[in-house]
C-alpha cells in the first residue's frame, strides 16, 4: 500500500508539473476545442499513413480535454496528448534524422515504415508506432460515444463473435491481459474481424514476425498505464469499461468499410 500511495503521490506531481509548463497553452486550447464531434474517415486515416512528410507533427486533437468526461478525465488527456504524443513525434523526427540516407527516403510516410519494420532501428519503430497509435485513438473517442455500433459493422460483430455483448467481453479480454504497456486492437485479417493485442507502441499494420494478427486496424485501446493511472490507478479494468462510454462507432464504421 506504501509504495503504490508513494508512485500516486509521484505521478500526482509530475501532472501538476506538466499542467504548469502548459498554463501557457490556452490559445492552442481553445482551437482544440473546434469541431467536437469530428470523427475520423477513410481519406483521414490514409494521409496518415501514406503522406510524404518531410517532418511528423502532432495532429489536432478533435475535442477538448475534459470533453471526455467524467469517464477519461481532462489532466489525463492533456498530458497523454501533449506530453506522450508530442514526444512521440519529435522522438520519431530525431531518430529519422541519424538514418543513412540510402533509407532516409523511406520513412517519409509511415506506411513505409510500418511494411519496412527491418530496416529501421527501434527508436523509428516504438515512435512511429506510437504516433500512429495515437492519432488513431483520439479519432476512435468522442463525447457522447459509446452504445452499440450500427451498419456493416455492427452486423459483422455479430456474425463474428455472436452478439456485441460477446464481442464486448472478448475485447477487454485482451485489454485487460496485454502484460505490461501496449494496445488492444480491433483490425480486418485475412477478410475477417479479429481481435488482438500488441506490446509497446506495435501495431497490426507493422510488417513483424511478432505481429500475430497483421490487419488493418478498425477500433484500438491505449493499455499503457499513462493513459489511466491518474484517475484509475492500477485499475486497468475499470479504464477499458470507461472506454466503451466514449467509442466513436462512426470511425470505427468508416475504417471498417473503406
Amino acid at each position: 500500500m506504501e509504495n503504490n500511495s508513494s508512485r500516486r503521490d509521484f505521478i500526482k506531481k509530475s501532472a501538476l508539473l506538466s499542467t504548469g509548463i502548459f498554463m501557457g497553452t490556452s490559445i492552442i486550447n481553445s482551437s482544440l476545442a473546434a469541431n467536437t464531434n469530428a470523427s475520423i474517415s477513410s481519406v483521414f486515416h490514409d494521409d496518415l499513413l501514406n503522406t510524404q512528410e518531410a517532418a511528423y507533427t502532432l495532429p489536432k486533437l478533435p475535442y477538448s480535454y475534459d470533453a471526455l468526461e467524467p469517464h477519461i478525465d481532462k489532466l489525463t488527456m492533456e498530458i497523454h496528448y501533449s506530453k506522450h504524443h508530442q514526444a512521440y513525434v519529435t522522438n520519431l523526427n530525431k531518430a529519422i534524422e541519424t538514418l543513412d540516407k540510402s533509407i532516409v527516403d523511406k520513412a517519409k510516410s509511415l506506411s513505409s515504415i510500418f511494411e519496412n519494420m527491418n530496416l529501421f532501428p527501434e527508436a523509428i519503430r516504438n515512435n512511429g508506432g506510437g504516433h500512429y497509435n495515437h492519432s488513431l485513438f483520439w479519432n476512435l473517442m468522442k463525447p457522447n460515444g459509446g452504445g452499440e455500433p450500427k451498419g456493416k459493422l455492427g452486423e459483422a460483430i455479430i456474425t463474428t463473435f455472436g452478439s456485441f455483448d460477446a464481442f464486448k467481453k472478448q475485447f477487454a479480454d485482451a485489454a485487460a491481459k496485454r502484460f505490461g504497456s501496449g494496445w488492444a486492437w480491433l483490425v480486418v485479417s485475412n477478410g475477417k474481424l479479429t481481435i488482438t493485442s500488441t506490446p509497446n507502441q506495435d501495431n497490426p499494420l507493422m510488417n513483424l514476425p511478432t505481429i500475430v494478427a497483421k490487419g488493418k486496424p478498425v477500433l484500438a485501446l491505449d493499455v499503457w498505464e499513462h493513459a489511466y493511472y491518474l484517475k484509475n490507478q492500477n485499475r486497468r479494468a475499470d479504464y477499458i469499461a470507461s472506454f466503451w462510454n466514449v467509442v466513436n462507432w462512426d470511425t470505427a464504421e468508416s475504417l471498417f468499410i473503406s
